[in-house]
């Protein structure tokens, strides 16, 4: 008996940290909308942390409108997807290639993949800008995109390396056994397997690519396609700076990667049991 109430003892003081922990997680995102919704002076000096006192939808109409948003916004969208898809798809590949395939130097090209990990953004923005103006792609959707495929590569083709070293080869036999390709494979059997990691990588590269911030400055000049975090310094004046429409325009920013994760977090949260699970 002592036992069954020191269990819920316990469990009741893991459900109260949960409460705070979450609490303390969507905060921020709820001041963020309440500051939206804000004038200066509100903002500032008279109620900086609570509810607004008037509603000011005006914020988001003169965000959407007069700080040219939906530019800025059709931008990343076009970027982030683009970078998902492409780094995605050429991890996805080569980590099968790595992990399941025989092949000569498939460790010295792995090895090499994950020395990308390691190579900080700021030690080659230098070499990046020369090539991106040797090859005549400065100020396009390419100059963003290429880069960021490129740096996402490493931690991408790791996860999916991990995952497919953790499916039981019994699996591709079998479907060899009943005359399936190499291709039939990978498609009809691995990438259902690893749609958690798959998932989970989505969202990771989708943030990384929509709030990147040094490349996009550098790279970027031009006005109409600059992404959302080059935008939100236009909302700042020399003299004066509509804090609220800036509030405004962060939180049309974070809408998409708040849906991202609602539609992905089921796939994520089973990326945690898939290997069990496969092996079981």
């Amino acid at each position: 008996m002592a036992r069954f109430k020191n269990l819920r003892k316990s469990n009741w003081l893991v459900a109260c940290f949960m409460w705070l922990y979450a609490l303390l997680s969507v905060y921020p995102l709820v001041w963020m909308i309440f500051y939206s919704l804000k004038n200066n002076d509100e903002i500032f000096v008279s109620n900086p942390f609570g509810f607004p006192t008037h509603l000011r939808f005006e914020n988001y109409v003169d965000a959407w409108s007069k700080y040219n948003v939906p530019v800025y916004f059709l931008n990343s969208v076009i970027v982030a997807i683009a970078t998902v898809i492409g780094a995605v798809t050429l991890s996805v590949m080569f980590s099968y290639a790595a992990a399941r395939l025989q092949w000569r130097l498939r460790g010295i090209a792995n090895t090499y993949m994950m020395i990308g990990m390691f190579i900080p953004i700021q030690v080659i923005m230098i070499p990046l800008a020369i090539l991106v103006r040797d090859f005549h792609i400065a100020n396009t959707y390419g100059a963003l995109i290429i880069p960021y495929i490129a740096f996402n590569l490493s931690f991408t083709s790791i996860v999916f390396y991990g995952f497919f070293r953790g499916v039981p080869i019994e699996l591709e036999e079998s479907a060899c056994i009943d005359g399936a390709s190499i291709y039939r494979t990978f498609f009809s059997i691995m990438l259902p397997i690893i749609k958690p990691a798959l998932a989970t990588m989505v969202i990771f590269i989708f943030l990384n690519s929509w709030n990147e911030f040094t490349m996009a400055v550098i790279l970027i000049t031009k006005e109409s396609l600059k992404t959302l975090p080059l935008g939100l310094l236009f909302f700042q004046g020399q003299f004066t700076t509509n804090w609220g429409a800036m509030g405004a325009a962060m939180t049309i920013a974070s809408l998409p990667t708040v849906l991202i994760y609602m539609l992905f977090s089921e796939q994520v949260e089973n990326a945690l049991t898939v290997g069990s699970a496969v092996k079981g």
